[in-house]
């Protein structure tokens, strides 16, 4: 199998225009050729070359829309035609790697649900090899219940915690990984059936709030997950920004405790180390060994039934949260922030709490706060944004195929 890493803009006009074409039919979901000329500032006559392009490739297909749905004045003569991608095209999956679990959607190429899946760990680490081998059995898993063979996937798309460098599939450090500096593109191509795009978990679940989420129609935002860790992911201009290193916006191992606490990355005084979840168990279980607590949701009962040693843990992982999301509001200035992830539902981190404990270390200028939304889901959304990033690096693929065969 090919090594498969993330596509890069084309400097060929024709294909760019394809790809531009493309991106907007599908993020459209419908729409007409002389809507996508306005849209993309391109002429009729350019819009119709490139969509003849692609329906001939079998990415997009014509459909008449229901009359009801168009405007009045579309709604007389002839009805009009629109493009839309055809899901029957490809069918991609999208991996979350999790602490002891990995989830697994297989969407068409219109972006429908056709299965999903989860898969238990034997342990929270592994070497890439044998996480390689893990991940493919849960897709194969997946596909055994949507009666798919795992050759017929066109891509996956792996979103993966930890520093990672999208652009060549390289993890320089994960939560998942006993190694660290690992090219992992290079361990699933040797194994894989389709091209793997692998990128930082909390970059994915951004994607997935900009494209299914509470972030649609949003061009700039910050997403920050709260689970086993912590992440950030940023959206500038519609894009992911990744840093010149590939691993930008990595919120959790920001340092809030001068040699304090240590991280699962190694270091100390981390943000994570005294908000994600293994920080909070650990800091239980050294407080008071006589109760082992081996899951976050003890912890949570505990604090909900008026134990004050649970209480207090998360009232000062509370003021931590907030103190780190007070940084980020200093540095980006972000119009909205969105906490993303199953754990948004515990009390200590509501949005009001938060943001009245963010407002004393903000900045203070005769301005409102960035609105501040919560999304508590569960592990599909991780799954979502990875299957959705899959779906867009096969689409640059596929378009870059159609410029091999008209050369």
């Amino acid at each position: 199998m090919t090594l498969s890493t993330r596509s890069s803009p084309s400097s060929d006009p024709r294909e760019a225009g394809r790809l531009q074409v493309f991106d907007l039919i599908r993020a459209a979901g419908c729409i007409a050729r002389i809507d996508i000329a306005r849209e993309t500032q391109l002429s009729p006559a350019t819009v119709t070359v490139l969509t003849s392009q692609l329906l001939e490739g079998g990415l997009i297909e014509e459909i008449t829309p229901e009359l009801s749905s168009q405007p009045p004045e579309a709604r007389r003569g002839r009805p009009r035609v629109a493009l839309r991608v055809r899901g029957a095209a490809y069918r991609v999956a999208g991996v979350k790697i999790a602490h002891n679990h990995i989830s697994v959607l297989i969407l068409d190429f219109e972006g429908h649900e056709i299965a999903t899946h989860d898969m238990q760990l034997t342990e929270p680490r592994m070497p890439p090899k044998q996480l390689g081998e893990a991940v493919l059995k849960a897709v194969a898993e997946t596909c055994e219940l949507a009666d798919v063979q795992p050759s017929d996937l066109s891509g996956i798309g792996l979103a993966i915690p930890g520093l990672v460098d999208a652009r060549r599939n390289f993890i320089y450090w994960s939560s998942a990984l006993t190694e660290r500096n690992v090219d992992f593109g290079t361990v699933m191509a040797d194994q894989a059936p389709c091209p793997v795009f692998l990128d930082n978990d909390a970059n994915l679940v951004a994607k997935a709030e900009h494209l299914f989420g509470k972030a649609r129609n949003e061009s700039d935002f910050v997403v920050i997950t709260v689970e086993h860790g912590v992440g950030m992911g940023i959206i500038s201009g519609g894009k992911i920004y990744r840093g010149a290193r590939g691993c930008g916006a990595e919120f959790g191992h920001t340092k809030v405790q001068l040699e304090g606490a240590l991280c699962q990355c190694g270091q100390r005084g981390c943000l994570e180390a005294y908000v994600g979840d293994y920080a909070l168990l650990r800091e239980a279980n050294i407080m008071d060994r006589d109760r082992p607590l081996n899951h976050i949701t003890e912890l949570v009962k505990n604090a909900e039934s008026g134990d004050p040693l649970a209480q207090s843990i998360f009232e000062r992982a509370g003021r931590m949260f907030a103190l780190g999301l007070a940084n980020v509001v200093n540095i980006f200035d972000p119009k909205l922030i969105i906490l993303s992830g199953g754990r948004l539902s515990f009390d200590y981190l509501s949005a009001d709490r938060v943001a009245e404990q963010m407002r004393n270390s903000v900045i203070q200028i005769d301005a409102p706060l960035p609105e501040i939304r919560i999304h508590a889901w569960g592990d599909e959304m991780w799954a979502k944004g990875a299957a959705a990033y899959a779906i867009e690096e096969v689409s640059a693929l596929k378009v870059k195929e159609l410029s091999k065969d008209a050369a």
